[in-house]
């Protein structure tokens, strides 16, 4: 299939300059400079999981409208976007920890909660009801977690159920996937560096993303955007509106954590 690739380019750009305010915003989030002890990180990660969960059904729902998962199989459409989305499922779902081991980055960051001795019980109740047949709604419903990391997964799923593939890879693209590597610096420097504690599982974790998606992800995942959008106009704006959708839950579930922060400080002041 043959595409304008300069007017795509030009569309491309246009969703990137639409996007620097939101971008700017989550990048120099206060969040970073509020984490400053375990106590601190700990915190981040008891609501920071439920968005690592969520990433891998963003993931999946990808996977299932861009490759073959169904019975009989056929040729996919195009081949490059189905190898890009395979070999991040393969890195995500089925990577390995720094022991060698077969782990998906969701048990990596559950070994890395443990290790810093960070609360995993709310993370694995949600499991457990979703296992037992609960939708996503449900099973958040009693969750004692914050409510802005509820409505982040929440909109998740709404743009999974839109079944629209341009949509979903646009909140992959542009609202997740894109700004992940600042943000995991930003959390490296405020806990390996700052704090005189073992981070060795959290830190494994942290750089085993940055070196993934300083690689050829981002180039990719653009080129599938103008693969899925193509010459459609509709399609183009979808991608900026669910973008910029996508970085304000964003911005929102992280001042929800500062806000949690914020809350445990006079209580320590007074010890």
């Amino acid at each position: 299939m043959h595409f304008n690739l300069q007017g795509n380019m030009e569309r491309v750009l246009a969703i990137e300059k639409g996007l620097e305010d939101l971008r700017k915003q989550l990048k120099e989030h206060v969040l970073y400079e509020s984490l400053h002890s375990i106590e601190d990180v700990r915190i981040f990660m008891e609501q920071h999981v439920f968005a690592v969960w969520d990433f891998m059904s963003l993931l999946k729902a990808l996977q299932r409208h861009l490759t073959c998962v169904s019975l009989p199989w056929i040729p996919v459409v195009n081949n490059k976007t189905a190898r890009f989305i395979n070999e991040i499922v393969l890195e995500e779902e089925t990577d390995v920890n720094e022991l060698g081991e077969p782990k998906s980055h969701f048990e990596m960051y559950i070994d890395a909660m443990w290790q810093t001795k960070a609360n995993t019980k709310a993370i694995a109740t949600f499991l457990s009801d979703i296992i037992d047949g609960n939708t996503t709604v449900d099973a958040l419903n009693n969750l004692p977690i914050n409510k802005e990391t509820k409505d982040f997964l929440a909109f998740t799923f709404s743009v999974i159920q839109t079944e629209q593939p341009h949509i979903i890879a646009a909140s992959f693209t542009f609202g997740r996937e894109d700004v992940i590597p600042d943000m995991f610096l930003e959390i490296v420097k405020h806990t390996e560096e700052k704090e005189a504690v073992d981070y060795g599982k959290l830190t494994y974790y942290l750089n085993r993303h940055i070196e993934l998606d300083g690689g050829d992800h981002g180039p990719l995942a653009l080129q599938m955007i103008t693969e899925l959008c193509g010459e459609d106009e509709q399609k183009w704006q979808d991608v900026l509106y669910y973008s910029r959708e996508s970085l304000e839950k964003r911005i929102a579930f992280w001042n929800g954590i500062s806000k949690s922060l914020q809350a445990q400080k006079p209580s320590k002041e007074f010890k």
